[in-house]
């Protein structure tokens, strides 16, 4: 970076001391006094000053997010009404809770199966999987601990 050798002001020689050397100082001690410390940071203050405009420049011009869309399946456990805070939606939730848990039996009466592959604990893995003899995400290409019998999860009779 060249640094200037002559105030830029007034073309004073600058004499070379200490830290305004090596910054590169464009002023002499007179001009600086006559001009006040802003004009020693009138570069900075530009460019900072163009930057929030780019930016604030880019934020305007920004297209909006698309609305997001929550799909669920129809026969979904969870409910369509609005959520309610307060104590009454505490008290309500317990009850809430017990009645989606039965409309969820309900709605799941076909076999289920687990991975059974052995964990880093010893035991076989308990995550549910589509398919009879496959594995989760985590423990592909590992046999299962435990014969494949085992492996189903019976279905629930809600007898409610």
């Amino acid at each position: 970076m060249q640094r200037p050798n002559f105030c830029v002001e007034c073309g004073e020689r600058l004499a070379r001391k200490g830290w305004a050397a090596r910054l590169g100082r464009r002023y002499c001690d007179r001009c600086t006094h006559r001009l006040g410390t802003v004009a020693a940071f009138r570069p900075i203050i530009v460019v900072t000053l163009i930057a929030i405009a780019a930016f604030a420049f880019g934020r305007y011009n920004r297209p909006a997010p698309p609305p997001l869309i929550i799909q669920r399946p129809a026969n979904s456990p969870l409910s369509d009404s609005p959520v309610k805070f307060g104590r009454a939606a505490r008290a309500n939730s317990s009850r809430d809770y017990q009645s989606n848990q039965s409309s969820a039996a309900l709605v799941t009466n076909e076999e289920g199966y687990i991975c059974g592959a052995r964990t880093r604990k010893g035991t076989p893995c308990r995550r549910r999987v589509h398919v009879a003899g496959e594995r989760c995400f985590q423990h592909k290409g590992l046999a299962a601990m435990v014969p494949l019998e085992k492996l189903i999860i019976k279905p629930t009779s809600s007898s409610k």
